[in-house]
């Protein structure tokens, strides 16, 4: 799949292990992904504590959701700007800090929801410079050749903070709050958010910087339209960001689809989650395969593979009254779309120049977040317009055509690229 031939001695995981300053930064990593899932049920658990006043609807929990949300649509790109522009671990450890200390604030602050909607977009909004010097730091840290296996380990600990942090949140601010006090909730989530910037402080790593003088002369709005020009002319790249995109779509998508899945099979709707944690053990089984097993895979057309499982999944899911079944289908799915993840953010790595690395993950994440956002106004909307099956079996002829596409088009490119 990618136009470079890995070494016969790649070996997976195994080399990443012996690596500290990658496993520093995947550790900590992993702490913070996780304080930002806890983060998010924080701030609806806190929400008693913010008293209503009487004849208003209470929308407080989609405003809270706007609110960290929004900043990914507005600095994306500007956060990749940033990180070609100053040393990525100052930015890492910053960020950590930052949005630890903002955290441990909110017990000193008013009870007003107004300040705790302002201290959720300030902390997304750092979130934002975080996530691209990370994506950064990877190919600083390990080879060309184990970058399939890396991705694979970060993509996989990525939905695991999701699936867990979803999960244990509840659990464990409550354990916290009657354990450490009425402040235990924020010592833990701030808690999480500094130990995850100690752990970064111990990272050492070399990196290229631009020039000072190169850096004086370009405005921010220059360096995005450069990334923007980059992107049409590496149609590669353009490609796998592309297919990146669908397939957070196809994700946003299925979180508000699974609602309606539930009910289908006879689940209370707060059990959707099911479904997406049966596709997270799917990403999770893919990154293992293609992280002990990518150095053979390389020249297989995973991304293909990967779609096509997933419209299968799509196309069937109505059809079938088990719910073991259906949860198998999810786990299916989600090895399909770890197939499409990890390869192309490995090609993205491979094929971008470090000197743009920053604003080309910088825009990538912000079409992520535009892509995880846009399906959650549209798909409601057309299930009850046209119903449940006819959406997914929609999705289901999109994803095949798309996925189609991508490969003949990425296949072209790649016989240029040998």
């Amino acid at each position: 799949m990618f136009p470079t031939e890995p070494p016969a001695n790649t070996n997976g995981f195994r080399a990443l292990l012996h690596n500290r300053n990658f496993m520093l930064l995947w550790i900590g990593q992993l702490l913070s992904q996780l304080a930002d899932k806890v983060f998010l049920v924080l701030t609806i658990a806190l929400l008693e504590n913010y008293p209503l006043a009487a004849g208003i609807e209470d929308t407080r929990r989609s405003d809270l959701f706007m609110a960290f949300t929004l900043p990914a649509i507005l600095f994306g790109s500007a956060g990749g700007i940033l990180v070609d522009r100053v040393p990525k671990k100052p930015i890492m450890v910053g960020s950590d800090v930052v949005r630890g200390l903002l955290t441990l604030m909110i017990p000193l602050l008013p009870r007003q929801f107004l300040i705790l909607l302002l201290l959720t977009f300030a902390i997304s909004t750092v979130t934002q410079f975080f996530a691209p010097a990370e994506q950064t730091a990877i190919p600083l840290l390990v080879k060309r050749e184990q970058l399939m296996s890396a991705n694979a380990l970060f993509s996989s600990t990525m939905m695991g903070a999701l699936i867990v942090g979803f999960a244990v949140g509840e659990p464990l601010l409550s354990w916290a709050k009657s354990s450490l006090g009425n402040s235990g909730q924020e010592l833990v989530v701030g808690g999480l958010y500094l130990l995850s910037a100690g752990i970064m402080q111990s990272i050492s790593f070399q990196e290229r910087q631009s020039p000072r003088e190169e850096r004086q002369k370009k405005n921010a709005w220059t360096e995005f339209k450069e990334s923007l020009s980059y992107l049409r002319r590496n149609r590669l790249v353009l490609n796998a960001m592309l297919q990146m995109t669908t397939l957070y779509c196809v994700f946003a998508a299925l979180t508000v689809l699974a609602i309606r899945l539930a009910a289908e099979f006879g689940l209370k709707e707060k059990q959707f989650g099911f479904f997406l944690a049966a596709a997270g053990v799917g990403m999770v089984f893919a990154a293992a395969i293609l992280g002990h097993w990518g150095d053979r895979l390389h020249h297989k057309p995973l991304p293909l593979y990967g779609f096509l499982m997933m419209a299968f999944v799509l196309g069937i899911f109505t059809f079938t009254h088990s719910l073991f079944l259906a949860l198998g289908l999810s786990v299916l799915l989600g090895v399909g779309a770890g197939f499409i993840g990890v390869p192309m953010q490995t090609l993205i790595q491979q094929q971008t120049p470090p000197e743009m690395h920053g604003k080309v993950f910088g825009f990538q994440n912000h079409a992520i977040n535009i892509a995880l956002s846009a399906p959650l106004l549209i798909t409601e909307r057309l299930t009850i317009a046209f119903g449940l099956r006819s959406v997914l079996i929609g999705m289901s002829v999109a994803v095949t055509a798309i996925g189609i596409w991508a490969w003949q088009n990425t296949r072209r490119v790649l016989k240029d690229a040998i």
